[in-house]
Parts: structure tokens; sequence; C-alpha cells
């Protein structure tokens, strides 16, 4: 009998024991996999940022409001917006890198008209996906989405307001971020007084929106690849050269999305302004766990075309 009894105690402390090695290893698996799955996200973000010419979104801080559209955050539980805005969202979109060819046909899918240039002659809805903005994103940080007519590509309510010259001509702290089917705004195709297509010609056309004097106007829409968070999934939407959503044509609304992290509860893309022609991207991305409540943080800096 006391055999039994000491033997019962010391089964009962190696239980304990063993139950807590067992915890304390899930712990650690259940960190290491938010880990890989937060490098693997950011990785994923940085690496096309790095490989895309232009930046979309977040826009420059618009003077005219009292929220910050450089700083777009959004977390789960969901924070409190800042000043008017409705809804606190975070986003990061930039046009889609030269390095990407989902169809293989030898030509970046970036290149929408197959010239050997791309993004150089945008439609008045510089997307072309029939949306204010970025369809079904809210570009300009109020909490709204897709408001406004579908030729105001910042989502400020007015359109096609800034045209293609280095100036911030609506006032609104961005710079040519809504142009156009003429995007110089100087109703001559291409740029007056210039042979933009080095034929021998100048001005040829007739047709203000042909903007690279190639023959067709609007031809070469902007490409947007956007990262934004979904109730804690954080997606990737990639624009493609077919028909997904069955309407005969191939249009910006025609793009995959995927799944680049799940748990995520923290999300934060900041426009850094160094005073330079250089765009920079601070990027912030929290996971925890739904099992242990354990948190992993990731925080990196990246130059938009840093690896061109």
């Amino acid at each position: 009998m006391i055999t039994l009894a000491i033997a019962a105690l010391i089964i009962a402390g190696l239980t304990g024991v063993v139950g807590q090695a067992l915890r304390s290893q899930d712990a650690v698996s259940e960190k290491n996999k938010l880990t890989r799955d937060a490098r693997f996200a950011m990785q994923r973000m940085l690496r096309t940022v790095a490989n895309s010419r232009r930046l979309l979104l977040p826009l420059r801080d618009n003077p005219n409001t009292n929220w910050p559209e450089h700083i777009r955050e959004q977390t789960l539980p969901p924070s409190p917006p800042i000043g008017d805005s409705t809804f606190a969202t975070a986003v990061l979109a930039v046009t889609l890198p030269a390095t990407v060819d989902l169809d293989s046909d030898g030509i970046p899918d970036a290149d929408d008209d197959k010239d050997g240039l791309i993004d150089e002659d945008l439609p008045n809805d510089n997307h072309y996906d029939n949306a204010p903005g970025i369809a079904g994103i809210d570009d300009d940080g109020d909490g709204l989405f897709d408001e406004g007519s579908i030729y105001d590509d910042d989502e400020d309510g007015t359109v096609n307001e800034d045209s293609l010259d280095g100036i911030d001509n609506d006032g609104d702290g961005s710079i040519d971020e809504d142009t156009p089917s003429d995007m110089n705004a100087d109703a001559c195709p291409g740029i007056c007084g210039v042979d933009d297509d080095n034929d021998g010609n100048i001005d040829e056309g007739g047709d203000s929106g042909d903007d690279d004097e190639l023959g067709s106007s609007y031809e070469d829409s902007l490409d947007p690849v956007v990262f934004y968070l979904d109730n804690g999934t954080l997606k990737e939407r990639t624009p493609v050269p077919w028909d997904t959503n069955a309407d005969s044509s191939v249009t910006g609304a025609d793009f995959i999305e995927s799944v680049i992290a799940d748990n995520v509860t923290r999300f934060r893309v900041e426009r850094l302004d160094n005073g330079s022609a250089m765009e920079v991207i601070d990027l912030t991305l929290e996971l925890t766990s739904p099992l242990t409540g354990e948190t992993v943080s990731l925080q990196s800096q990246v130059r938009v075309g840093g690896a061109l």
C-alpha cells in the first residue's frame, strides 16, 4: 500500500511536469509559426514595393482634412478613426512590377497594350476598373469605399484635376494622382510640340487622349497590386491579363486574391516624406495567436523601386 501511494505521488508529479513541458512546446511552436507567417507576408510586401515603379497608396497627407492620409493603420479589434474619418482602414498599393508575366507571353503584364511601354497612356479612370479610386478600397482614408465618380481616382470629390506635371495642382498634398485621359492636359497628343514616339512626326493622331502618339487612346491603365486587411486576414490582390469576372473583357476589375497572413491584429502603413523624390514606406505587421495569445510584431522600411 505504501509503495502504491508513493508511486501515485511520483506519477502525479511527472504528469504535471510533462504537461507543463508539452504546453511550453506548444507555445514555442505557435510563436515560431506566427513568426514564419509574419516574415513571409512582410517579405512579400517589401519585394513588391521594391520592384514597383510607382506608389499608389497611401496618398500623401491632405492639409484640407483632419485625418492623416499618409498613415494607414488598422487593428483587430478596430481602432477608433481619426478626425472625421468613419472607419480606420489600412492599405498598401503599388503598380504591378514589370517582372510579373502571369500569362507567360514574354511581355510584362503591366504593359497592357504590349507596346513596350508601361503606364504611359492612362484613361480617365486611371485604374480602368469602373470604380472611384481602386475598386473596393478606401483610397483616401475617410472610412468610405468607392464614393463619387468612377473618374475620381483619389476619391476626393473632384474629377481629373491633377495633370501629369509633377505639381500638386489641386492642393491636396499628392502629385499626379488623378490625371485626365489627356494626361498632360495640353490638348495635344502626347506632349505638345514633341515627337513622343520618335517616329519623326509631332503631335500626330489628332486625339489629345493619345499620350504616347501610337494611334490608340488611353489604352494602358495603372495596374495596382493591393495589400489590405480583411477581418484579421492580410490579402494580396494581383491584376491579371485574363477575364476573371466573366464580363468578356480584360480590365482593372480582373484580379486574383491570395491570403498571405492570418491572425493579423495590426497592420500599419506609413508613407514617409523625406524631402526627396525617393518614396519610402514604413510597414508594421502584428500577428496574435488565437490559441496562446502570443504576439509577433515586425517592422521594416522599403524604398519604392529600390530594387530597380
